[in-house]
């Protein structure tokens, strides 16, 4: 998984890649127990780019996406929204490819 590093950087990638973004944060219990199976879910789609974008580094980003619980994701199509999974709930492993597998159709 990429880690966003400028705010350029995210428009130059949601606007050329299919994008799936990960709002987390070093502090985020719930984010640290979905971070062993993100490699197996980024294999499962190879079609997308995860990025991670740490929510306390890009406040804009999540401010400008209504992100305000995380983990939350948030797919990018064509440089537009394509769907989103947030909450301030935990997420599982299944509901996450579950959230993927609706953006792609």
């Amino acid at each position: 998984m990429k880690t966003l590093e400028t705010v350029n950087e995210f428009n130059d990638l949601i606007n050329k890649d299919n994008i799936i973004a990960l709002f987390s944060a070093d502090w985020c219990p719930d984010c640290r127990v979905i971070e062993p199976v993100l490699p197996e879910i980024e294999q499962v789609f190879p079609e997308y780019t995860f990025i991670l974008i740490d929510r306390d580094q890009f406040i804009e980003i999540c401010q400008q996406y209504d992100v305000f619980g995380i983990p939350s994701f948030i797919a990018f199509k064509d440089g537009k929204e394509a769907g989103r999974f947030v909450s301030k709930d935990r997420k599982t492993k299944d509901e996450i490819i579950e959230f993927i597998e609706g953006v792609q159709g």
